[in-house]
Protein backbone atom coordinates (compact mmCIF):
# COMPACT_ATOMS: atom_id res chain seq x y z
CA UNK A 1 0.00 0.00 0.00
CA UNK A 2 1.29 3.57 -0.99
CA UNK A 3 3.14 5.28 1.87
CA UNK A 4 3.66 1.65 4.22
CA UNK A 5 6.87 -0.21 3.51
CA UNK A 6 6.72 -3.41 5.30
CA UNK A 7 10.02 -4.93 4.52
CA UNK A 8 11.65 -5.82 7.91
CA UNK A 9 7.98 -5.48 9.56
CA UNK A 10 9.03 -7.06 13.13
CA UNK A 11 5.81 -7.83 15.24
CA UNK A 12 7.97 -7.74 18.41
CA UNK A 13 9.32 -4.26 17.53
CA UNK A 14 6.69 -2.94 15.26
CA UNK A 15 7.57 0.89 13.82
CA UNK A 16 6.07 3.89 15.20
CA UNK A 17 2.48 4.36 15.15
CA UNK A 18 1.60 0.27 14.34
CA UNK A 19 -0.24 0.21 17.79
CA UNK A 20 -2.58 2.97 17.24
CA UNK A 21 -3.28 2.51 13.58
CA UNK A 22 -2.24 -0.98 12.47
CA UNK A 23 -4.76 -1.34 9.82
CA UNK A 24 -2.45 -0.02 7.18
CA UNK A 25 0.05 -2.51 7.95
CA UNK A 26 -2.34 -4.89 7.56
CA UNK A 27 -3.20 -3.50 3.89
CA UNK A 28 0.03 -3.69 3.47
CA UNK A 29 0.96 -7.42 4.57
CA UNK A 30 -2.09 -8.65 2.22
CA UNK A 31 -1.21 -7.42 -0.54
CA UNK A 32 3.02 -7.70 -0.29
CA UNK A 33 3.91 -10.20 2.50
CA UNK A 34 1.28 -12.48 3.53
CA UNK A 35 3.68 -15.02 4.43
CA UNK A 36 6.10 -13.15 6.44
CA UNK A 37 9.32 -14.08 7.95
CA UNK A 38 10.10 -12.72 11.17
CA UNK A 39 13.58 -11.89 12.47
CA UNK A 40 13.57 -14.41 14.85
CA UNK A 41 12.40 -17.12 12.59
CA UNK A 42 8.63 -17.23 13.63
CA UNK A 43 5.75 -16.11 10.75
CA UNK A 44 3.03 -13.83 10.06
CA UNK A 45 -0.03 -15.32 8.05
CA UNK A 46 -2.14 -12.93 7.17
CA UNK A 47 -4.94 -13.95 4.87
CA UNK A 48 -8.73 -15.09 5.70
CA UNK A 49 -8.28 -18.54 3.45
CA UNK A 50 -4.79 -19.25 5.37
CA UNK A 51 -5.59 -18.70 8.96
CA UNK A 52 -9.03 -20.99 8.03
CA UNK A 53 -6.82 -23.76 7.17
CA UNK A 54 -4.48 -23.47 9.64
CA UNK A 55 -7.47 -23.42 12.66
CA UNK A 56 -9.33 -26.24 10.89
CA UNK A 57 -6.20 -28.29 10.65
CA UNK A 58 -4.95 -29.96 14.28
CA UNK A 59 -2.50 -32.33 13.11
CA UNK A 60 -0.13 -30.20 11.35
CA UNK A 61 -1.22 -26.96 13.61
CA UNK A 62 -0.82 -27.48 17.48
CA UNK A 63 -1.83 -24.78 20.07
CA UNK A 64 0.17 -26.61 22.79
CA UNK A 65 3.05 -23.88 23.92
CA UNK A 66 4.62 -25.90 26.10
CA UNK A 67 7.80 -25.17 24.04
CA UNK A 68 7.23 -21.64 22.68
CA UNK A 69 6.36 -20.26 26.06
CA UNK A 70 9.65 -21.62 28.04
CA UNK A 71 11.65 -19.04 26.92
CA UNK A 72 9.47 -16.23 26.61
CA UNK A 73 8.00 -17.41 30.66
CA UNK A 74 10.75 -19.89 32.06
CA UNK A 75 9.56 -23.25 32.72
CA UNK A 76 9.15 -22.71 36.70
CA UNK A 77 7.13 -19.03 36.45
CA UNK A 78 3.53 -19.07 37.47
CA UNK A 79 2.81 -17.45 34.24
CA UNK A 80 4.52 -20.33 32.48
CA UNK A 81 2.21 -22.57 34.75
CA UNK A 82 -0.63 -21.37 33.87
CA UNK A 83 -0.81 -19.98 29.93
CA UNK A 84 0.61 -23.87 29.14
CA UNK A 85 -2.57 -25.57 31.44
CA UNK A 86 -5.22 -23.55 30.13
CA UNK A 87 -7.87 -24.39 27.17
CA UNK A 88 -6.90 -22.14 24.52
CA UNK A 89 -2.74 -23.13 24.75
CA UNK A 90 -3.45 -27.01 24.41
CA UNK A 91 -4.11 -30.06 22.07
CA UNK A 92 -6.48 -33.20 23.24
CA UNK A 93 -6.65 -34.76 25.56
CA UNK A 94 -6.61 -32.16 28.11
CA UNK A 95 -8.12 -29.24 25.35
CA UNK A 96 -10.66 -32.26 25.13
CA UNK A 97 -11.83 -32.71 28.51
CA UNK A 98 -11.83 -29.14 29.92
CA UNK A 99 -13.66 -27.97 26.64
CA UNK A 100 -16.49 -30.84 26.82
CA UNK A 101 -16.97 -29.89 30.64
CA UNK A 102 -17.52 -25.74 29.90
CA UNK A 103 -19.54 -26.59 27.00
CA UNK A 104 -21.61 -28.65 28.90
CA UNK A 105 -22.04 -25.51 31.55
CA UNK A 106 -22.92 -23.12 28.38
CA UNK A 107 -25.44 -24.32 26.87
CA UNK A 108 -28.28 -22.07 24.63
CA UNK A 109 -30.61 -22.99 27.09
CA UNK A 110 -28.26 -22.00 30.10
CA UNK A 111 -26.85 -18.92 28.08
CA UNK A 112 -30.60 -17.77 27.52
CA UNK A 113 -31.35 -18.09 31.44
CA UNK A 114 -28.79 -15.80 31.64
CA UNK A 115 -30.42 -12.92 29.98
CA UNK A 116 -32.73 -11.43 32.17
CA UNK A 117 -30.12 -11.15 35.32
CA UNK A 118 -27.36 -9.89 32.56
CA UNK A 119 -30.37 -7.36 31.63
CA UNK A 120 -30.83 -6.35 34.68
CA UNK A 121 -27.32 -5.69 35.93
CA UNK A 122 -26.88 -3.35 32.85
CA UNK A 123 -29.44 -1.40 33.53
CA UNK A 124 -28.19 -0.73 37.39
CA UNK A 125 -24.83 0.05 35.21
CA UNK A 126 -26.64 2.65 32.85
CA UNK A 127 -28.07 4.03 36.11
CA UNK A 128 -25.20 4.52 38.01
CA UNK A 129 -23.20 6.15 34.92
CA UNK A 130 -26.21 8.78 34.25
CA UNK A 131 -25.62 10.36 37.55
CA UNK A 132 -22.10 10.43 37.49
CA UNK A 133 -20.41 13.76 36.30
CA UNK A 134 -17.68 12.03 33.96
CA UNK A 135 -18.53 8.94 33.22
CA UNK A 136 -15.81 6.47 31.00
CA UNK A 137 -17.25 3.76 29.02
CA UNK A 138 -14.88 1.90 29.85
CA UNK A 139 -14.37 1.88 33.68
CA UNK A 140 -18.27 2.36 34.34
CA UNK A 141 -19.81 0.02 31.60
CA UNK A 142 -18.04 -2.38 28.93
CA UNK A 143 -15.08 -3.35 31.92
CA UNK A 144 -18.17 -4.38 34.54
CA UNK A 145 -20.53 -6.22 32.33
CA UNK A 146 -18.33 -9.65 31.63
CA UNK A 147 -16.83 -9.17 35.14
CA UNK A 148 -20.22 -9.39 36.71
CA UNK A 149 -21.19 -12.37 34.20
CA UNK A 150 -18.21 -13.99 34.71
CA UNK A 151 -18.61 -13.73 38.20
CA UNK A 152 -21.95 -15.36 38.06
CA UNK A 153 -20.67 -17.93 35.78
CA UNK A 154 -18.58 -18.82 38.55
CA UNK A 155 -20.63 -17.99 41.77
CA UNK A 156 -18.44 -15.47 42.54
CA UNK A 157 -19.45 -13.38 46.07
CA UNK A 158 -20.01 -9.76 44.65
CA UNK A 159 -17.74 -8.47 47.64
CA UNK A 160 -14.75 -10.71 45.78
CA UNK A 161 -14.82 -9.56 42.61
CA UNK A 162 -12.72 -5.80 43.31
CA UNK A 163 -9.10 -7.33 42.09
CA UNK A 164 -10.24 -9.62 39.06
CA UNK A 165 -10.27 -6.90 36.44
CA UNK A 166 -6.90 -5.93 37.50
CA UNK A 167 -5.49 -9.96 37.38
CA UNK A 168 -6.94 -10.57 34.16
CA UNK A 169 -5.26 -7.55 32.56
CA UNK A 170 -1.65 -8.34 33.90
CA UNK A 171 -1.86 -11.82 32.91
CA UNK A 172 -3.36 -11.66 29.59
CA UNK A 173 -0.71 -8.76 29.54
CA UNK A 174 2.04 -10.77 29.30
CA UNK A 175 0.66 -12.63 25.83
CA UNK A 176 1.98 -9.38 23.71
CA UNK A 177 4.97 -10.55 21.83
CA UNK A 178 7.77 -8.32 23.58
CA UNK A 179 7.42 -7.58 27.68
CA UNK A 180 9.85 -5.23 30.15
CA UNK A 181 10.80 -6.93 33.41
CA UNK A 182 8.03 -4.82 35.15
CA UNK A 183 4.91 -6.89 32.82
CA UNK A 184 6.45 -9.96 33.50
CA UNK A 185 6.58 -9.31 37.51
CA UNK A 186 2.60 -7.88 37.60
CA UNK A 187 1.68 -11.17 35.41
CA UNK A 188 3.45 -13.76 37.38
CA UNK A 189 2.58 -12.03 40.97
CA UNK A 190 -1.26 -12.01 39.57
CA UNK A 191 -1.54 -15.92 38.43
CA UNK A 192 0.00 -16.48 42.05
CA UNK A 193 -2.91 -14.09 43.70
CA UNK A 194 -5.37 -15.48 41.26
CA UNK A 195 -4.48 -18.81 42.07
CA UNK A 196 -4.58 -18.39 45.92
CA UNK A 197 -7.95 -16.77 45.40
CA UNK A 198 -9.12 -19.85 43.76
CA UNK A 199 -7.69 -22.21 46.14
CA UNK A 200 -9.87 -20.89 48.62
CA UNK A 201 -12.85 -20.45 46.62
CA UNK A 202 -12.53 -24.05 45.86
CA UNK A 203 -12.24 -25.17 48.84
CA UNK A 204 -15.48 -23.48 50.15
CA UNK A 205 -17.44 -24.86 46.96
CA UNK A 206 -16.11 -28.33 48.12
CA UNK A 207 -17.45 -28.08 51.33
CA UNK A 208 -21.00 -26.65 49.78
CA UNK A 209 -21.31 -27.20 45.78
CA UNK A 210 -23.82 -25.49 43.68
CA UNK A 211 -25.75 -26.08 41.34
CA UNK A 212 -24.12 -27.80 38.37
CA UNK A 213 -26.70 -26.18 36.02
CA UNK A 214 -26.00 -22.87 36.59
CA UNK A 215 -22.65 -22.80 38.72
CA UNK A 216 -19.96 -23.42 36.25
CA UNK A 217 -17.14 -23.73 39.13
CA UNK A 218 -19.09 -26.49 40.70
CA UNK A 219 -19.56 -28.19 37.56
CA UNK A 220 -16.11 -28.25 36.75
CA UNK A 221 -15.03 -29.76 40.30
CA UNK A 222 -17.37 -32.17 39.68
CA UNK A 223 -16.69 -33.37 35.84
CA UNK A 224 -18.76 -34.64 33.64
CA UNK A 225 -18.18 -38.63 34.81
CA UNK A 226 -15.69 -41.17 34.81
CA UNK A 227 -12.49 -40.02 32.99
CA UNK A 228 -13.68 -36.59 32.88
CA UNK A 229 -12.34 -35.02 36.43
CA UNK A 230 -9.64 -31.96 35.94
CA UNK A 231 -6.82 -32.30 38.63
CA UNK A 232 -6.48 -29.29 41.08
CA UNK A 233 -3.91 -27.75 38.83
CA UNK A 234 -5.75 -27.82 35.54
CA UNK A 235 -8.97 -26.47 37.84
CA UNK A 236 -7.32 -23.90 38.88
CA UNK A 237 -5.59 -22.55 36.15
CA UNK A 238 -8.91 -22.92 33.62
CA UNK A 239 -10.41 -21.01 36.18
CA UNK A 240 -8.37 -17.99 35.44
CA UNK A 241 -8.61 -18.61 31.76
CA UNK A 242 -12.69 -18.31 31.85
CA UNK A 243 -12.27 -15.43 33.69
CA UNK A 244 -9.56 -14.05 31.14
CA UNK A 245 -11.48 -15.13 28.24
CA UNK A 246 -14.19 -13.78 29.13
CA UNK A 247 -13.15 -10.44 30.22
CA UNK A 248 -11.13 -8.44 27.82
CA UNK A 249 -12.62 -9.54 24.85
CA UNK A 250 -15.90 -8.76 25.77
CA UNK A 251 -14.64 -5.47 27.16
CA UNK A 252 -13.49 -4.87 24.17
CA UNK A 253 -16.35 -5.76 21.98
CA UNK A 254 -18.45 -3.45 23.73
CA UNK A 255 -16.17 -0.49 24.03
CA UNK A 256 -15.09 -0.89 20.39
CA UNK A 257 -18.89 -1.27 19.33
CA UNK A 258 -19.89 2.01 20.74
CA UNK A 259 -17.09 3.83 19.82
CA UNK A 260 -17.21 1.91 16.29
CA UNK A 261 -21.12 3.77 15.97
CA UNK A 262 -19.74 7.40 17.74
CA UNK A 263 -17.39 7.53 14.92
CA UNK A 264 -19.74 6.44 11.67
CA UNK A 265 -22.76 8.92 12.74
CA UNK A 266 -24.89 7.10 9.77
CA UNK A 267 -24.20 3.96 10.67
CA UNK A 268 -25.71 4.99 14.39
CA UNK A 269 -28.70 6.74 12.90
CA UNK A 270 -29.11 3.61 10.65
CA UNK A 271 -29.11 1.30 13.80
CA UNK A 272 -31.65 3.72 15.55
CA UNK A 273 -34.19 3.15 12.56
CA UNK A 274 -33.91 -0.45 12.20
CA UNK A 275 -32.70 -1.78 15.46
CA UNK A 276 -33.15 -5.38 13.84
CA UNK A 277 -29.69 -4.85 12.35
CA UNK A 278 -28.05 -5.16 16.23
CA UNK A 279 -26.83 -8.83 15.50
CA UNK A 280 -25.03 -7.49 12.29
CA UNK A 281 -23.60 -4.16 14.19
CA UNK A 282 -21.81 -6.74 16.63
CA UNK A 283 -20.62 -9.32 13.81
CA UNK A 284 -19.62 -6.03 12.05
CA UNK A 285 -17.92 -4.83 15.37
CA UNK A 286 -16.00 -8.16 15.41
CA UNK A 287 -14.70 -8.08 11.76
CA UNK A 288 -13.84 -4.22 11.54
CA UNK A 289 -12.01 -4.16 15.33
CA UNK A 290 -11.45 -7.56 16.30
CA UNK A 291 -10.89 -7.82 20.04
CA UNK A 292 -8.48 -10.36 19.73
CA UNK A 293 -6.05 -9.44 16.93
CA UNK A 294 -3.79 -12.06 17.12
CA UNK A 295 -3.91 -16.01 17.60
CA UNK A 296 -1.18 -18.40 17.38
CA UNK A 297 -0.08 -21.85 15.99
CA UNK A 298 3.26 -24.29 15.80
CA UNK A 299 3.38 -26.49 13.06
CA UNK A 300 3.68 -30.10 13.91
CA UNK A 301 5.79 -31.20 10.12
CA UNK A 302 6.66 -29.12 7.66
CA UNK A 303 4.14 -27.41 5.94
CA UNK A 304 3.64 -25.06 2.52
CA UNK A 305 1.13 -22.08 3.68
CA UNK A 306 0.89 -19.25 0.47
CA UNK A 307 3.32 -21.10 -1.46
CA UNK A 308 6.32 -20.96 1.06
CA UNK A 309 8.03 -24.02 2.79
CA UNK A 310 7.88 -23.93 6.25
CA UNK A 311 10.01 -25.84 8.65
CA UNK A 312 8.29 -27.99 11.53
CA UNK A 313 8.53 -26.29 15.11
CA UNK A 314 7.49 -22.85 13.24
CA UNK A 315 5.61 -20.54 15.52
CA UNK A 316 2.84 -19.30 13.39
CA UNK A 317 1.43 -15.81 14.17
CA UNK A 318 -2.27 -15.58 13.18
CA UNK A 319 -3.15 -12.19 11.55
CA UNK A 320 -6.96 -11.96 12.84
CA UNK A 321 -6.90 -8.00 12.41
CA UNK A 322 -5.38 -8.76 8.83
CA UNK A 323 -7.47 -11.68 7.71
CA UNK A 324 -10.76 -10.54 8.69
CA UNK A 325 -10.02 -7.24 6.23
CA UNK A 326 -9.13 -9.58 3.52
CA UNK A 327 -10.53 -7.91 0.63
CA UNK A 328 -10.93 -11.69 -1.25
CA UNK A 329 -13.07 -12.30 1.61
CA UNK A 330 -15.33 -9.09 2.40
CA UNK A 331 -16.24 -6.57 -0.40
CA UNK A 332 -14.74 -2.77 0.62
CA UNK A 333 -13.27 -4.42 3.77
CA UNK A 334 -12.74 -0.97 5.14
CA UNK A 335 -15.69 0.42 5.35
CA UNK A 336 -18.24 0.16 8.73
CA UNK A 337 -21.31 -1.71 7.29
CA UNK A 338 -23.56 -2.88 10.17
CA UNK A 339 -25.22 -4.44 7.66
CA UNK A 340 -22.79 -6.24 6.04
CA UNK A 341 -23.55 -10.52 5.18
CA UNK A 342 -21.99 -12.59 4.46
CA UNK A 343 -19.54 -11.95 7.45
CA UNK A 344 -17.13 -14.64 7.54
CA UNK A 345 -14.78 -13.22 10.34
CA UNK A 346 -12.70 -14.48 12.61
CA UNK A 347 -12.37 -13.30 15.95
CA UNK A 348 -13.73 -16.27 17.54
CA UNK A 349 -10.98 -18.46 15.80
CA UNK A 350 -12.55 -21.57 14.01
CA UNK A 351 -12.17 -25.33 13.80
CA UNK A 352 -11.84 -27.74 17.52
CA UNK A 353 -10.55 -23.91 19.06
CA UNK A 354 -13.57 -21.79 18.00
CA UNK A 355 -14.13 -19.47 21.49
CA UNK A 356 -16.15 -21.55 23.85
CA UNK A 357 -18.35 -18.49 24.75
CA UNK A 358 -19.17 -17.06 21.77
CA UNK A 359 -22.55 -17.16 22.36
CA UNK A 360 -22.27 -15.70 25.35
CA UNK A 361 -19.89 -12.86 24.35
CA UNK A 362 -22.09 -12.08 21.40
CA UNK A 363 -25.46 -11.59 23.79
CA UNK A 364 -23.61 -9.54 25.69
CA UNK A 365 -22.21 -7.36 23.21
CA UNK A 366 -26.09 -7.32 22.02
CA UNK A 367 -27.55 -6.32 25.58
CA UNK A 368 -24.86 -3.45 26.30
CA UNK A 369 -24.78 -1.96 22.97
CA UNK A 370 -29.09 -2.26 23.05
CA UNK A 371 -29.69 -1.01 26.32
CA UNK A 372 -27.21 1.85 26.04
CA UNK A 373 -28.90 3.33 23.05
CA UNK A 374 -32.16 2.80 24.06
CA UNK A 375 -30.95 4.56 27.69
CA UNK A 376 -29.67 7.81 25.62
CA UNK A 377 -30.79 9.40 22.86
CA UNK A 378 -27.25 10.94 22.20
CA UNK A 379 -23.54 10.42 23.20
CA UNK A 380 -20.91 11.90 22.26
CA UNK A 381 -17.52 10.88 23.10
CA UNK A 382 -15.03 13.18 24.59
CA UNK A 383 -11.46 14.43 23.72
CA UNK A 384 -9.07 12.03 26.49
CA UNK A 385 -9.76 8.36 24.72
CA UNK A 386 -6.93 6.31 25.52
CA UNK A 387 -6.23 2.74 23.18
CA UNK A 388 -5.40 0.13 24.85
CA UNK A 389 -1.44 0.32 23.77
CA UNK A 390 -1.85 -3.79 23.56
CA UNK A 391 -0.81 -5.54 20.10
CA UNK A 392 -2.48 -8.33 20.66
CA UNK A 393 -5.81 -7.38 21.73
CA UNK A 394 -7.23 -4.11 20.50
CA UNK A 395 -9.66 -1.98 22.69
CA UNK A 396 -9.34 1.09 24.53
CA UNK A 397 -8.09 1.44 28.33
CA UNK A 398 -10.41 4.93 28.77
CA UNK A 399 -13.52 6.11 26.85
CA UNK A 400 -14.64 9.64 28.25
CA UNK A 401 -18.01 10.26 27.60
CA UNK A 402 -20.81 13.05 27.40
CA UNK A 403 -24.31 11.39 27.86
Amino acid sequence: MAGINISGFDLSDPPAGFRENPFAYYDALLVDAPVMVQPDGSVLVARHADLDAIYRDTTRYSSDKTVVFEPKFGKTSPLYEHHTTSLVFNDPPLHTRVRKIMTSALTPRAIARMEPGLVMAVDALLDQMQDKPEPDLIEDYAAAIPIQIIGNLLDIPLEERGPLRDWSLAILGALEPALTEDELAQGNRAVEEFVDYLRDLVARRRARPGDPETDVLTRLIQGTGAGEQLSERELLQNCIFILNAGHETTTNLIGNTLALLHDHPSELARLRAEPALINSTIEESLRFMSPNQFGNRETTQDVVIGGQQIARGTNLHLCIGAANRDPEVFDSPGIFDIARKPNRHLAFAGGPHVCVGLTLARMEGRIAVERFLARFEGYDLKDGRIPGGRIRFRGYAALPVSL
